[in-house]
């Protein structure tokens, strides 16, 4: 107990001191009065499109997860499936990025679904697999498309170096190969008291590994999905006036996704603002105005978690059962 105490305060101390440091990068390089000016003129049209973007989007991830559900035998609706998205949207404001949101919608599926937990689990894992890989798919779409056009020095680097992980992340899922060099992991793994919920995550995913063509479908589909997910934070760079074609977006695009996925503070806060200064920064935008496409873009992503919010609201005055009818 004291073991586990002590590893929460530090992972506190460290988001703390992340979101410190991000912070006193962002107060340096803007000018806040210009910036509280540039957000209250910003071009609603924008800002509006920019949220349809995203919302709209839920489905088609939905219906994704709806086939991988299926593969294994679970069989749901796609309107709750859909709610299940938005309502982790919402749990995703008060936990650490978007992993909150999979455990929160790995909880109630499995609640819905007795007896099918590592399935479940699984599904949710392939998925943000699934969204990691396409992401860096759209990194080296985004990094052909820089190359001799922006100068946004380490940051292609960066994305070249996600490329290449990525490929060794899909080695160590899918080929049996890899079963024996991930065994000589297990002393170290059970020394840190990781090996079950590892193995069962583990197991779910390697077991999508007979469903080849579903898997080539899905990863197609996410690709597209997170390219039109770009077009959002564009749209929001436009709202206060970053006059950037969507081309530099679809470099930065896919890495602010996966920064997003590390659980560094409560749902990004600070670094994702933090990121886009500096990245935004590297294209000439002044600092002021890469703040607020920043900050305009979480307003976005907090606009997403409000139907999840009304939607657990309404269910808290009429409970229903969590478990899907018999046929």
């Amino acid at each position: 107990m004291r073991e586990l105490l002590r590893k929460r305060g530090l992972k506190a101390a460290v988001g703390l001191v992340v979101t410190g440091l991000c912070i006193t990068y962002i107060l340096w390089q803007i000018n806040v009065g210009k910036t509280v000016h540039i957000l209250g003129h910003a071009k609603v049209g924008y800002f509006l499109g920019a949220v349809a973007i995203m919302g709209l989007s839920v489905w088609p991830m939905a219906w994704r997860w709806q086939q991988l559900l299926r593969a294994r035998g679970i069989r749901d609706d796609l309107p709750w499936l859909v709610r299940a998205y938005y309502t982790s949207y919402t749990v995703g404001q008060v936990l650490p990025t978007s992993i909150g949101g999979d455990g929160w919608r790995m909880f109630e599926t499995s609640r819905r679904h007795p007896g099918n937990g590592g399935p479940v689990a699984g599904s949710v894992l392939l998925e943000r697999v699934l969204g990691g890989v396409a992401t860096l798919i759209l990194a080296a779409i985004g990094f052909a498309l820089a190359v001799g056009h922006y100068d946004v020095g380490g940051y292609l680097w960066v994305e070249l170096a996600f490329v290449v992980g990525s490929a060794v992340l899909a080695f160590a899922l899918f080929a049996r190969r890899a079963r024996g060099p991930l065994a000589r992991t297990l002393p170290i793994v059970r020394r840190l008291r990781l090996e079950r919920p590892l193995r069962a995550a583990y197991e779910g995913i390697h077991g999508y590994r007979e469903h080849a063509n579903l898997l080539i479908g899905v990863m197609l589909l996410t690709v597209c999905v997170q390219a039109v997910r770009v077009l959002s934070i564009w749209a929001a760079g436009k709202a206060v006036g970053v006059d950037l074609s969507p081309r530099p977006y679809y470099v930065m695009g896919p890495l602010l996704f996966l920064v997003l996925l590390v659980p560094f503070t409560i749902n990004g806060l600070a670094v994702r603002e933090a990121f886009f200064v500096s990245f935004l920064g590297q294209l000439h935008v002044n600092a002021s105005r890469a703040f607020a496409t920043g900050f305009l873009f979480f307003v976005v992503t907090f606009a997403l978690a409000l139907p999840g919010a009304a939607i657990l609201a309404w269910e808290s005055l009429r409970p229903a059962s969590s478990t899907v009818p018999d046929a």
